[in-house]
């Protein structure tokens, strides 16, 4: 898919998760937004998944699961739950849950939300390829917050030890969480020394360009032996004025008169790509 597509395709994503999260009254935007991009690559360019319950497809696990409002909004576009829906997102009787949940939304593979488990679950879908010599590969997103959690470290000790080169993942590196600056609450830096230490493949990319993420993941897939940690510099809150690179936004929703800046920044993003505004 070009890039424009692509493009158009994350700031419906984006508008997606402002919607949920409005709707709700509660949610993490900040870090929906920032993963849109990413989401849009692998959904509608790189993965290999056309039915949700094709046993050959490609996974996706979305290890930073508060972040879901930005996969209910690639689920949507790529048709695998309604768009109306998008604004049931935390309700009582709504099967959009807080976090994604594997039994009731189509097109999520793992129940996630408690963090750092789902980078080590990713671990496992990977092995079980290679031990039922299947081809599909295996991608998912943590957050550099959630890179403070001890079972991410696990799960980077085990995914080069049984040479994981199905399995790609990718840090969301926005740099803020919910207590400020990552580097203040407990630096994980340098992001890229460490995985490298534990023996992964890495590379560093610009999580808003298509052209870096694509090359990143057509990169993963040629590498043998390893698997592939994606370190994506992003910024918190893309596409929304007042939410970027703002840790306020990491677990909060918009009142009304936010709500409405919100949205009219997304759509004037979307007419400048000359895309059909929905909503």
């Amino acid at each position: 898919m070009d890039n424009k597509s692509l493009e158009i395709i994350s700031y419906k994503i984006r508008k997606h998760a402002i919607n949920a999260v409005y709707n709700a009254a509660s949610g993490h935007p900040g870090g929906s937004l920032s993963i849109a991009d990413i989401l849009a690559v692998l959904y509608f360019d790189k993965m290999n998944i056309t039915d949700p319950n094709d046993e050959m497809r490609d996974r996706f696990v979305l290890s930073k699961g508060h972040c879901s409002p930005a996969l209910y909004g690639a689920l949507a576009e790529k048709d695998f739950i309604n768009k109306e829906d998008i604004t049931t997102f935390r309700h009582i009787d709504s099967y959009l849950q807080g976090h994604p949940d594997m039994k009731n939304v189509p097109g999520v593979d793992m129940s996630t939300g408690s963090l750092g488990q789902g980078v080590s679950t990713a671990c496992g879908m990977a092995l079980n390829a290679k031990i039922d010599n299947k081809d599909y590969r295996v991608y998912a997103i943590l957050g550099d917050g959630e890179l403070e959690e001890g079972q991410v470290w696990e799960a980077a000790m085990f995914a080069p030890h049984y040479k994981l080169d199905n399995l790609t993942i990718f840090v969301d590196f926005n740099g803020l969480q919910i207590d400020g600056n990552i580097s203040d609450v407990m630096s994980p830096l340098p992001i890229d020394k460490k995985f490298e230490n534990f023996g992964w493949n890495v590379i560093v990319i610009d999580a808003h360009s298509y052209d870096e993420i694509k090359d990143a993941i057509e990169k993963a897939k040629m590498t043998k032996g390893k698997p592939t940690a994606i370190i994506a510099k992003s910024t918190k809150g893309k596409g929304v004025s007042f939410m970027e690179n703002n840790a306020g936004w990491h677990g909060m929703a918009p009142n009304e008169e936010q709500y409405k800046i919100a949205i009219s920044d997304l759509n004037k993003k979307l007419e400048e790509l000359g895309a059909e505004i929905d909503g």
